[in-house]
Formats: structure tokens, C-alpha cells, sequence
């Protein structure tokens, strides 16, 4: 069966640098493709490329005769419409059924006759999407279609999309979403399209493999030119007369290793910690809030110590932000106490990132606007360099905001919140428009984190593999209730209903707070090696406890850097070292004592 749609050697450039040099998509019927790539490597222009809006340079566009196709932008337009119903009827062939639509519309929690201008981002999402399924399209092409939704509305389109007959293709930042859906892999790489028969739950370890025998290429090409330079320099043969033919091959070789590509650099995150807290970061007790006569929060209790890190999740609007205002002081609650620890140092990143002016130079963001240098663990730097770990070139630091994509705005407030001293973090939906490689360097630097953790955010992976409790709203009860989980987003689902993958206040089934963590046991006790590990690690941890102390103590000494750089450096990297195996010897210090006493008790 041929191709429903299919490009061909696609080349394009933007601002004289190639954005793809022979990229390639080839869309069968029934595929389920995700579309993967870095922050700026041209998944977005792929996708426009495919649904006809962009041309390339060169290259072939082919679309089967009668294929519809159907196209979600990452950030829909609905400027120019009265209502959500004018939006999505708006260009769909003739003879559709509207009641089907408006159908539609209704399971999205949407109603037609929405004003466009007042709708939240979530319900523009839902619209957009609405628009995009509407007439039974034979290849759908979706670019972040769960940005803005709540998980609710995102289990509800992983439903929809996992039944629907047109062929899919996805861009997006939600792990679990990609794994569910997607059956085959096309990865953007340096200007060109790899595609592997796998879905996105095997295609990170297929990549790495991919990268690792690029290295070890590279490293064989670099030994031969090696020799050959040597045998021009020194062989007997040059010395009487240069062999054309392998002075021909070591210029190819040379101009291959010049122009090799390399794989596109990591963000190399740093998180600018401050001097510890104390031991009881926040106690709530009996929090109530309400909004014009809606309770938000009621009678909701809870005490965060120094080194948790905890989930807030629940749909749009149900008050996640407010909570955590709450918690953090930032808003006086109506009634109820909350009790703020010692020595903090707070430090939030807002999902609108209000704090980036779109005039504003990009350095100033980092710097708050007070010149182009910024201290970092101590040490000074400058913007343009500490931007460079974070992926921007050298000349953007003097860019104005507004000229950055998406993703690299969502890098700049990561990099801007990171910069700042904490040991408490705040994070409001910090991984929208990050791509997943850099989520992986996020996860990474937030497990090795010693402060204490406040993350709302709707993407599930990120949440499985960064909290240690999850706040969720419960229906069951009267509204404006919150409980508290152990564990991260799917050992809460697993709280609520084994079988369930809908969460809570979907599944409506009561919580309760502090709910235990059971592991099944295999064996009737530990064994030898566990029981020897259990009773070791703590004397381990505080002996590491000591070293990170002591390692702060002497990094606290201001002129130590200037005196003794070496020595500064090696504290740097020593403390890095001791905090990352304090933080795995605690973790696997409660994995033990859960099972321990999950047998003991069973």
C-alpha cells in the first residue's frame, strides 16, 4: 500500500545556517510516529513542512489523492473568531456532521458558543484540538498537543487518539504520552531524519547506541589520519615522492573530520544552592481559602521538612497555585497557620514566566539587570558564559526575550531561577517546552538537590522520577479538599484503584493522607546482604553529612577562590561528589527500612 504522505530529501535554511540538509517522512496508514529532536532542531518546521503551510527549499512533497490531512500548531491562533464554534467549523469540507462536532466539543469539556477572547490557554488547547480531529482526518500532526491541558484532559486525549483510525503524528515533551501512543520513532538529528521501527519507550537506549558508535567512529577516523600524517611527515616513500593517491585519501579524511557534525552539545544545568535550612521547612495547619464564594483550600494540613520534594496535581483551576501560595507565604489565608522555617531561601519559577520581559536583554534575566556578571557556587562569571551551559550562543546574551523560541524562553527562566542562591525551589509547570533531553538533565540536578522541593506540573514521568509525596484534590470530599500521598504520580493511581490510570478526582475514589507505601515481599525477611546494608547506612550518612558540612564551611570563606583556586575547584567538586552519594544512600536507606517493615507488619 502506498504512502498516505511522504517528504523526500527536504533541505531548508534559516538565517544562512541549514536547518535540514535531506530530512525525510515517510506517513503509512495507521502509523504512530513520534517525532523527537532538541530544542530548535526543526521538529515544528517538519511538521508545517508536512501539513503544507512551509515550503522547503528542495526536496519532495507527496500527499496520496483524497488523504486529509489535519494539523494542530503548537500554539493555535484564534484571533479573528467570535466563538469556539466559528473556530472549529471554519475551513472543514462540506457535508460534515456539526452535531458530530459539537459532539466533540462537549467531550472536551467545551461548549460552541465560548467567546474565543475569553478562553484560558487550556480551554484555547482543547479547541484547537477539537478543530484538528473534527471530520475523521486520515493523518493527524500534532505539535505539544497536551500543552496546557491538566492530566485529566490529557488521559481523555490519550483515549481519543489511541482509538482513532488516521495515522498520528507527535511532538511532544510528555514521556508517558509518547509511550502509550507512539509505534515507530523519527528522530531529528544535525539536519537529518533517523527512523526507527520502535516506539518511544525503546527509542532512548536505540539513540544512545547510535551516538556511542558515532564516537567510537570518530575516534578510529582521527587514528588513521593520525598515521597518515605521520607517513607524510616521516615515511621513506614521502621522502622520495609524495603518494597522490593517499594524499588524496588524507585530504578526504581531513575535510570529513572538519566537517563532521557533532552531536548537538548538553545543557550543563548548575543549581546555585544557599546554607542549609532548618529541619522543618513548613508547617500548615487548617489552611482555608476562598474566591468569591468557591473554596479553593479548606482545612488543609500539612508539615514539609528540610529535603522533601512535593508533587501538586489536579486539573485546571482546581487551586494548585494557590496552594502552594499558601504554603510558600505568598498569600494570607483566610483561615489556619502557616509556620515558615529558619534560614530559608526562596527561590520560584512561575508557569507564565511573568518574570521575563519580552524587552529586556536575556542577560539581564540572569542578572536581574544589575550589569553581565553572576555568582555561581561561589564563583563569578559571566552572563554570556553561564548562558552557555544552558545552549544559547555566545551573541544572544545581548538579544531582547522576545526574539527567543519557546523552548529557549522555558531554558532562560530555568537558567535565571537556577542562578539565584535557594534551599527552597518553587517550580510552577517547569518542563513545559523543554525538550527531553534536557528534562533528563533537569530530573538529574533536582535528585541531587539537598533543599527542599515544590513542583506543580502535569507531566507524569517528571513527577514519577522527581517527588517524594503528591498533593491531589479529593472529590469525594467537600470541595476545596487536598491530601497528601507518598510516593510519586503512579504510586498515588496505584493508591486510588490498581487497575485505574485515571487519577483521583477522575476515578472519584477516596484518599487518604500519609497512606503507607507497601512493598511485597518476595522473601519472608531481608537477606544477609540487605539486613548488613541497613544496619551500615546510617553511620554512612551522617559520616557524609559531616563532609558536606564541612566542605560548605570552608566554601563559605569568600576569598577562598581568588587564594586558592585549585583548592576551591576540588572542594566544588568533592561537595558534588559527597551530595550525590548522601542523596543515594538515603534512598536506598528508605527502600530497605520500607521493606523491613512491610515484613515485619505483613
Amino acid at each position: 500500500m502506498p504512502p498516505l504522505l511522504y517528504l523526500a530529501d527536504i533541505r531548508l535554511t534559516f538565517g544562512g545556517a541549514p536547518l535540514f540538509k535531506g530530512a525525510s517522512l515517510t506517513i503509512d496508514p495507521r502509523d504512530r510516529i513520534a517525532l523527537v529532536g532538541r530544542n530548535g532542531s526543526g521538529k515544528s518546521t517538519l511538521l508545517r513542512i508536512a501539513a503544507g503551510s512551509v515550503e522547503a527549499d528542495t526536496g519532495d512533497r507527496f500527499v496520496s489523492p483524497g488523504t486529509r490531512v489535519s494539523y494542530l500548531p503548537q500554539e493555535p491562533d484564534l484571533s479573528g473568531f467570535k466563538t469556539v464554534g466559528d473556530y472549529v467549523l471554519t475551513d472543514l469540507p462540506l457535508g460534515l456532521d456539526q452535531h458530530e462536532i459539537v459532539r466533540e466539543l462537549n467531550e472536551l469539556g467545551l461548549s460552541p458558543d465560548l467567546i474565543c477572547e475569553t478562553l484560558s490557554g487550556g480551554e484555547a488547547r482543547r479547541a484547537a484540538i477539537a478543530r484538528a480531529l473534527a471530520g475523521a482526518p486520515d493523518i493527524l500532526l500534532l505539535d505539544e498537543p497536551t500543552n496546557h491541558l491538566d492530566l485529566p484532559a490529557i488521559a481523555k486525549l490519550e483515549d481519543r487518539l489511541a482509538t482513532t483510525r488516521a495515522a498520528l503524528v507527535l511532538i511532544s515533551h510528555d514521556r508517558k504520552f509518547l509511550e502509550r501512543l507512539s509505534t515507530k520513532t523519527v528522530w531529528i538529528d544535525r539536519g537529518e531524519t533517523r527512523t526507527t521501527g520502535v516506539g518511544f519507550s525503546r527509542f532512548e537506549s536505540w539513540r544512545d547506541k547510535v551516538l556511542e558508535e558515532e564516537e567510537i567512529a570518530r575516534h578510529k577516523l582521527d587514528r588513521k589520519i593520525v598515521s597518515e600524517e605521520h607517513w607524510v611527515r616521516y615515511g621513506v616513500t614521502a621522502r622520495r615522492r609524495r603518494n597522490v593517491r593517499r594524499m588524496r585519501e588524507l585530504d578526504t579524511m581531513r575535510t570529513e573530520r572538519r566537517e563532521a557534525h557533532l552531536a548537538t552539545g548538553k545543557v550543563k544545568f548548575s543549581l546555585n544552592e544557599g546554607k542549609g535550612s532548618g529541619k522543618r521547612v513548613i508547617v500548615a495547619e487548617n489552611l482555608s481559602k476562598e474566591f468569591d464564594g468557591r473554596a479553593v483550600v479548606q482545612d488543609f494540613s500539612i508539615e514539609i521538612s528540610r529535603g522533601d520534594r512535593v508533587g501538586f496535581v489536579g486539573p485546571n483551576g482546581a487551586g494548585k497555585t494557590t496552594l502552594i501560595n499558601l504554603l510558600s507565604g505568598a498569600l494570607t489565608p483566610d483561615k489556619g497557620i502557616v509556620r515558615l522555617g529558619t534560614h530559608l531561601e526562596t527561590v520560584s519559577l512561575d508557569q507564565r514566566r511573568a518574570s521575563l520581559e519580552p524587552d529586556m536583554r536575556v542577560a539581564d534575566a540572569i542578572t536581574d539587570g544589575r550589569g553581565d556578571w553572576v555568582t555561581i557556587a561561589g564563583e563569578k562569571r559571566h552572563a554570556a558564559t553561564y548562558l552557555k551551559d544552558f545552549l544559547f550562543a555566545p551573541e544572544q546574551w545581548r538579544a531582547p526575550v522576545r526574539s527567543l523560541s519557546g523552548g529557549e524562553r522555558g531554558r532562560l527562566a530555568l537558567a535565571a531561577a537556577l542562578a539565584k542562591p535557594s534551599n527552597l525551589l518553587i517550580l510552577d509547570e517547569p518542563t513545559n517546552d523543554l525538550d527531553l533531553e534536557t528534562l533528563d538533565l533537569l530530573e538529574e540536578l533536582l535528585a541531587g538537590y539537598s533543599g527542599t522541593l515544590l513542583l506543580v506540573s502535569h507531566d507524569r514521568s517528571f513527577l514519577d522520577r522527581t517527588v517524594t509525596s503528591v498533593v491531589a484534590p479529593d472529590t469525594r470530599s467537600p470541595e476545596g479538599r487536598w491530601c497528601e500521598y507518598v510516593g510519586g504520580y503512579s504510586d498515588m493511581l496505584s493508591f486510588v484503584k490498581p487497575e485505574s490510570s485515571l487519577p483521583p478526582w477522575k476515578a472519584g475514589a477516596s484518599l487518604h493522607k500519609k497512606t503507607p507505601v507497601v512493598l511485597k515481599p518476595t522473601t519472608a525477611k531481608l537477606s544477609y546482604k540487605e539486613q548488613y546494608a541497613l544496619e551500615r547506612l546510617p553511620d554512612r550518612i551522617a559520616g557524609l553529612e559531616e563532609i558536606i558540612a564541612e566542605l560548605k564551611l570552608k566554601l563559605d570563606d569568600q576569598n577562598l577562590y581568588e587564594r586558592d583556586r585549585h583548592a576551591f575547584e576540588k572542594a566544588v567538586k568533592t561537595l558534588d561528589i559527597a551530595q550525590n552519594s548522601l542523596c543515594a544512600a538515603e534512598e536506598e536507606w528508605l527502600v530497605l527500612e520500607v521493606k523491613r517493615e512491610s515484613l515485619e507488619g505483613r
